[in-house]
């Protein structure tokens, strides 16, 4: 690995065993096999090394959900399923539970809006793709909203579900999480 992603493994192990506020620059530099002040040639400190590890958590999704909005080859119910799973899957894959990150009070600060920006894009994009599918088409946006909401803080379940259980294998449970989505969404059971 390059200096830099040895930063961020290092940053992304110590944050979720640590603690964030616990977790000293020197100690993610030594634990990358670096020198504190040679940590800052490849990036500019903690709150950097965060808001990386945050939005590795949201940006392959969004380039997922947007080549699944263009795709109008495929009914919207799969497509949506396919976004579910996927995001199910890398929220909970990895040898650490990032998406655990999310629940700092640190990250509601303003160096954070790329992170909350991306979030919330990635928020509209399960909210079109609930729209177009045949169980929400024509919903009031209330209630349509509520679903996505409702959809959206399913899939982000999964944070807790790997805290509590940490060695379920994801691809064990993230279908399961995308049905339960779909389930959400109306679609009928033979359908889902």
């Amino acid at each position: 690995m390059s200096p830099r992603e040895e930063l961020l493994a290092a940053a992304a192990e110590l944050f979720t065993t640590l603690g964030y506020t616990a977790t000293s620059t020197r100690a993610v530099a030594e634990r990358a096999g670096l020198r504190q002040a040679s940590m800052y040639h490849y990036v500019g400190g903690k709150e950097d090394l965060l808001a990386e590890l945050l939005e590795s958590t949201v940006t392959p999704s969004l380039e997922l959900a947007g080549a699944l909005l263009a795709d109008d080859g495929r009914p919207a119910e799969a497509r949506l399923w396919e976004l579910c799973r996927s995001d199910a899957e890398l929220l909970s894959a990895g040898p650490h539970n990032l998406g655990a990150l999310y629940l700092l009070p640190e990250v509601a600060a303003e160096r954070f809006a790329g992170f909350h920006r991306a979030r919330a894009a990635l928020k509209d994009c399960y909210t079109r793709l609930l729209s177009r599918t045949a169980a929400c088409a024509g919903l009031p946006p209330a209630d349509l909203a509520l679903r996505a909401d409702l959809i959206f803080a399913l899939i982000e379940s999964v944070i807790l579900i790997q805290r509590s259980a940490p060695d379920r294998p994801a691809p064990a449970f993230a279908p399961a999480v995308a049905d339960a989505a779909l389930r959400i969404a109306g679609v009928p059971g033979p359908q889902v």
